[in-house]
């Protein structure tokens, strides 16, 4: 059995729980729930996200993501059915912290343009997270030996990415030069 015992940034010991994984197949079960759990909690936070963005490009970009969202459950939902797990999820805090600090941007910021760019910022820090979340998923699925499974997550990878792409081209194409003019004293 291995040291339970890991250092942590003071370089204290911590202890394991008694429920902490001893193999990577324990491991990956619960990064997958973590990860199920995270993205039925933005399924919840993005209606509000969208209804939030008055940029209508960026409003339809949200509300597209909604519907692969919801895809990325179903797919992942598959993977616990391949594994013989229980697709209920464990509470992700990380995507907790992000969406709580997406919410913070909105009530911080006055609709328009600089509250767009805080929406994109906010989910871009989430599609990052997920991206980063979904390679390593990936990585232990082939190293498990799950190519189907592996097949799924990268599947789910490769929509990240994207979501990410949009979001940057969106903010680049118009949401933050539009957020700048706004800082811009007028000129007579």
């Amino acid at each position: 059995m291995a040291d339970s015992t890991n250092q942590n940034d003071s370089g204290r010991k911590v202890a394991a729980k008694p429920s902490a994984a001893e193999g990577l197949r324990e491991l990956f079960v619960d990064e997958l729930k973590d990860i199920i759990y995270a993205e039925r909690a933005l399924l919840k936070a993005l209606p509000k996200m969208a209804n939030n963005a008055t940029d209508a490009s960026l409003k339809m970009a949200i509300e597209d993501h909604i519907a692969v969202t919801e895809g990325q459950v179903s797919r992942l939902q598959q993977v616990f059915e391949i594994l013989g797990e229980s697709d209920r999820g464990k509470k992700c805090d990380a995507m907790e912290g992000l969406i709580k600090e997406g919410e913070g941007i909105l009530e911080e910021t006055e609709a328009g343009p600089v509250r767009d760019a805080g929406i994109i910022s906010a989910s871009q820090k989430i599609e990052h997270y997920e991206i980063a979340s979904y390679g390593t998923l990936a990585a232990f699925a082939k190293i498990l030996g799950h190519d189907d499974i592996a097949a799924l997550l990268e599947e789910t990878l490769a929509e990240e990415k994207q979501a990410d792409e949009a979001l940057t081209e969106a903010a680049y194409n118009s949401i933050n030069l539009e957020a700048a003019d706004e800082d811009q004293p007028e000129t007579l």
